[in-house]
Order: C-alpha cells, then sequence, then structure tokens
C-alpha cells in the first residue's frame, strides 16, 4: 500500500462532504461542472480497475468512498440542474 496513494484519496475525500452539501444547501449548479465530475468519477473508477485487477490492498475502499461522493455530487447537479429549469419555467409564466 502506498501512504502517498493514501494521503491523496484521504485529501481529496475531505473535499467531497462539503461540497455535498454546498449542492444540498444551493439548489444550484453554479461553480460546478457535470463533466468534470464524470471525469472525476472516470479517474476514481480506473482507479478501481487497477485496484481490482494488479495491485488489490485496502486503498481500494478509499477509491469507492471517493466514487460514492463524488457520484451523489454528481447526482445532486442533475437534481439542481432540474429545479432551476423549473424556477425559470415558472418565472416566465
Amino acid at each position: 500500500m502506498s501512504i502517498l496513494e493514501v494521503i491523496m484519496l484521504l485529501c481529496f475525500g475531505a473535499a467531497w462532504p462539503f461540497s455535498i452539501a454546498r449542492s444540498w444547501k444551493s439548489r444550484s449548479t453554479a461553480g460546478k461542472s457535470l463533466f468534470f465530475l464524470l471525469v472525476l468519477i472516470l479517474g476514481y473508477l480506473a482507479g478501481i480497475a487497477n485496484k481490482l485487477l494488479y495491485h488489490f490492498d485496502a486503498v481500494l475502499f478509499l477509491y469507492i468512498l471517493n466514487v460514492l461522493m463524488v457520484s451523489i455530487d454528481a447526482i445532486l447537479w442533475l437534481r439542481n440542474r432540474r429545479l432551476e429549469h423549473a424556477h425559470a419555467a415558472s418565472a416566465v409564466v
């Protein structure tokens, strides 16, 4: 297990709960990019695949935790986008 990989995943992972909370409270997509979130998910999935195929160790669970948190943020982005569109449509009427 690489201690540097663990530190990287812990540092990245520490930011996601704050991002999720912000997405939940703001109900806005401002400052967020679905494309960016999807690229991060792809990167974490690549890390998971690497651990499963070549170098299985406990770090796998940090990748899984991070991909779950980014996925939650992406789902909230989709929810917020829908809310923004509903709000815009009701403002037009």
